[in-house]
């Protein structure tokens, strides 16, 4: 355990003029805070403030940052208040440990719910001062050092938590080794034994290519001199998370991969980067498609750097990453490793923005992005997405660059422009060339959307999108589109009460009565109504309370004829689309919607358990919650639906002749128990054209057994040709249709 003086003594060491007062002030309030207080392991709390100090120091970070840690827990775990602290240590210090405190328990569903939402308090905190994620990611590394004193299920969720948002999350600010740390530690609780077989099949191969790597760092450092290049030539070796990962992604042994081990050559100035470069590919010949140049165009995370990958001494494949000392600092450190750190900051927001690091304005951009999240498990979502490293870099038409997720496509990048050009495109061209939505975009594509002011983007879109800002927009564009379709299929409705009682119905008559129906908005009461969360006659006595309700449909509109048979009463005139496919799929076939009776695309819609087919008369009837269901009109269930008419909505069949869309049906067969009747049934059905979805048997005898059959045929005279070619064998007792 470090101790306090000797936390002093290291930061004395990189700053001469660190404020010791302001340290020993801290430690000491910290000390009393956490007096009573021990940790999982039994060690006295305030081990673990220091020890976050210490890591932090490790980096070389001001005073106020050192503070913090110190101070990092008391308010979420003592009795210490934030205005206490902004009394002792000042303003700066107090809103750095309110951001790192968690918030106060909140009336949230689930714990995946509040982890959203302290996450989120978090991201806001950082987006303000950069520090804040410092000191998190070393509270978490310092966590993970100590993971083993916790039970073993709460090891593999904080294991499993790291792995997915914070060792992500420092590798997007550029701190590679802490990244590196935290996912070797989260891989050894997640899966134990698979990272001890790895951990001692690299100790046996580090032995025995230890003589194939010195010779190899010799011959580079040779040749380089040759050339009148000074460099220091040193062999790193894959961490053990990151070959797990590969062998998994490839899978292939240890023994297969040929990159376990790369060098890094660092330099003078960038000039002697190139200088290296040409020097090594003159020598030695490079593995084609494995050069990429990091310095021209560097990652989000300021990460700058040559790759390249020859056939190096002795036949050997070997991957070089060529940098400056600069470089190399920034690659280990990231944002920690910025020359403002080294100078002592006293205002992380606005000291970083003026530098316009890349890392610390692509997390205030995210921040903003995220934060339009309807609630807060979407929010974690979508961070998780924000949090992929692996990059492609890709040109709008214009020339401006795009940097996005590796596996992006035309929708992802379309959003990344602005969220008005994704929710209206309804196409790409990728260098020129017309191409599907879903191409997986590649470094130095030229990106054209094209758009169109009527499109909304389909929710099939949300699947194909991999970026955060992209799947956020989309989802929130099909929320909209679904109010937007209940507030028209409520006002439908209430257009047809408004009538059968004699009046027009008039948006500007319903807002006035929105305080009877304790509702904000018009558009809440409309949507109310199209989901049947609200009667139709109660909005009507809202409006003209005077008058007496008259029934919106008369009972004789749904009454049974004598051929047995409903007559309905016309409700409204709407449109829906086929269930089963999305919007997306039906622009890309360019069939038909083969219902007439609702209007949108987002309705939910759904056919009875027996189903419907084209050439009977059909009946919508709407659910409360649930959206649509289409019946046969003389289908048993409907008596269910008697009381409730208002829920009624008159639909017919939209087919397009040469359509060759099929629908579900039912039937039942009573044959007789011989050899070959199921083959023969299914031999008629199958020479009719009909499609057998499945097949059970429902009731079995000595001498006959009876089946329950699910069809998919174009329509009604289909079916009854079936029906009739089963009749016809000598095997079937029965044959009918399934009503339901």
């Amino acid at each position: 355990m470090v101790r306090h003086y000797e936390l002093v003594e290291k930061i004395q060491s990189y700053n001469p003029g660190a404020d010791e007062a302001l340290l020993n002030r801290a430690y000491v309030y910290a000390m009393k805070a956490h007096h009573n207080q021990t940790r999982a392991s039994g060690e006295a709390y305030i081990t673990h403030p220091l020890e976050v100090a210490s890591i932090l120091s490790d980096y070389g970070l001001d005073d106020a940052t050192i503070a913090t840690a110190l101070l990092h827990d008391v308010i979420e775990d003592t009795e210490a208040t934030k205005a206490e602290i902004i009394y002792m240590f000042g303003d700066e210090i107090g809103k750095l440990v309110d951001g790192l405190t968690k918030l106060d328990k909140l009336n949230l569903v689930s714990k995946r719910a509040e982890q959203a939402e302290n996450f989120r308090k978090l991201l806001v905190a950082i987006s303000s001062d950069i520090r804040v994620l410092l000191v998190k990611l070393a509270d978490r590394l310092h966590n993970m050092r100590t993971l083993d004193a916790m039970r073993p299920d709460k090891r593999k969720r904080i294991a499993q938590e790291t792995l997915d948002i914070y060792a992500p999350l420092a590798g997007r600010m550029g701190i590679q080794d802490m990244k590196d740390e935290l996912e070797q530690l989260a891989f050894r609780w997640l899966n134990t034994e698979a990272y001890e077989t790895l951990i001692g099949k690299l100790a046996d191969l580090r032995q025995r290519n230890q003589n194939i790597i010195e010779i190899i760092e010799g011959e580079l450092k040779a040749k380089l001199g040759d050339f009148g290049i000074e460099s220091r030539v040193y062999s790193r070796e894959k961490k053990p998370y990151s070959i797990w990962c590969k062998m998994d992604n490839k899978q292939v042994s240890l023994e297969q991969l040929s990159d376990i081990y790369g060098f890094r050559v660092i330099v003078d100035d960038t000039t002697d980067c190139y200088q290296v470069l040409g020097a090594v590919h003159t020598t030695w010949p490079s593995v084609p498609g494995r050069f990429k140049d990091y310095i021209s165009t560097p990652k989000f995370n300021s990460y700058q750097s040559l790759h390249t990958t020859i056939v190096g001494p002795g036949h050997q494949r070997v991957e070089l990453q060529i940098r400056t000392a600069e470089m190399d600092e920034i690659a280990n450190y990231g944002v920690a490793a910025h020359p403002l750190y080294k100078d002592g900051v006293t205002n992380g927001a606005s000291a970083m923005d003026g530098a316009g690091l890349a890392p610390y304005q692509w997390l205030r951009k995210l921040v903003a992005n995220l934060l339009e999240g309807d609630n807060p498990e979407e929010f974690l979502e979508h961070t998780k997405l924000e949090l992929f490293q692996d990059q492609v870099f890709c040109f709008t038409p214009k020339g401006s660059l795009i940097a996005m997720p590796r596996g992006a496509t035309p929708i992802d990048f379309a959003y990344a422009v602005h969220t008005n050009i994704g929710n209206s495109c309804v196409g790409a061209k990728i260098n020129g060339r017309h191409m599907p939505l879903t191409s997986e975009l590649k470094n130095g594509d030229e990106i054209l959307i094209i758009t169109a002011e009527a499109q909304t983007p389909p929710p099939a879109w949300e699947k194909i999108a991999v970026t955060g800002k992209a799947r956020s927009a989309i989802r929130r564009a099909s929320r909209e589109a679904i109010q937007k379709q209940y507030c028209n299929l409520g006002r439908d409705i209430l257009q047809s009460m408004f009538t059968n009682n004699g009046k027009v119905y008039s948006d500007r008559e319903l807002t006035l009565a929105l305080g009877r129906l304790s509702q904000r908005t018009l558009e809440d009461v409309l949507a109310q109504v199209g989901r049947g969360e609200l009667p139709a006659a109660e909005v009507y006595s809202a409006v003209y309370p005077q008058e007496k309700t008259a029934a919106p449909y008369k009972r004789k509109a749904i009454k049974r004829s004598d051929d047995g048979w409903f007559s309905l009463r016309r409700v409204t005139n709407m449109r829906f689309r086929w269930p089963g496919k999305t919007p997306d799929e039906h622009e890309m076939n360019g069939s038909g919607v083969p219902i007439r009776g609702v209007s949108g695309d987002n309705i939910a819609i759904k056919f009875s358990p027996g189903g419907a087919v084209p050439g009977e008369r059909i009946v919508g009837i709407l659910v409360p919650g649930e959206g649509i269901t289409i019946y046969p009109i003389h289908s048993p269930l409907l008596r269910d639906h008697f009381d409730h008419s208002d829920r009624w909505i008159d639909v017919t069949w939209d087919i397009d002749e040469a359509s060759q869309e099929r629908f579900p049906v039912q039937i039942r067969v009573t044959a007789v128990n011989e050899p070959g009747t199921l083959a023969h049934i299914a031999t008629i059905i199958g020479e009719h054209d009909g499609n057998i979805d499945t097949l059970k048997m429902v009731g079995r005898r000595e001498d006959y057994t009876r089946m329950l059959i699910s069809l998919e045929v174009l329509d009604l005279k289909h079916l009854k040709d079936i029906l009739s070619g089963l009749n016809g064998l000598a095997a079937v007792s029965s044959v009918e249709r399934v009503i339901a």
